[in-house]
């Protein structure tokens, strides 16, 4: 289930983030935070089953909406979360997603299978 972001969600949201390779840095994940937070182009989602288990963050740019984060905590890959979570953003927002250079491939392979 995707649910908006929520200050109250900060550290749950920030420590998904951290698995991404781009986030590692502290300094780094809260200038990230602090866009998601800050500008209203940027929105983050949680991904909640029976716990919250990923992070999906969108920039809007116009009418291009651009996924810019997804994340799944490591305990719970290769189970098709990530593209389940792209299909439900998909659908609660109405925007179709496209890549930036470290989705492309993700996105890509969202759009090669129908599971």
């Amino acid at each position: 289930m995707i649910i908006p972001y929520h200050r109250d969600y900060e550290k749950i949201a920030m420590g998904l983030l951290s698995y991404t390779p781009h986030e590692k840095k502290v300094k780094k994940l809260q200038n990230t935070m602090s866009q998601y937070e800050n500008n209203h182009n940027w929105q983050l989602y949680l991904w909640k089953e029976e716990a919250i288990i990923g992070v999906v963050g969108i920039e809007k740019d116009g009418e291009t909406v651009y996924l810019q984060h997804l994340c799944v905590n490591p305990s719970y890959r290769e189970e098709g979360i990530g593209k389940k979570i792209v299909r439900e953003l998909e659908a609660y927002t109405g925007y179709e997603l496209c890549p930036t250079k470290s989705t492309s491939s993700f996105l890509s392979s969202c759009n090669d299978c129908n599971d």
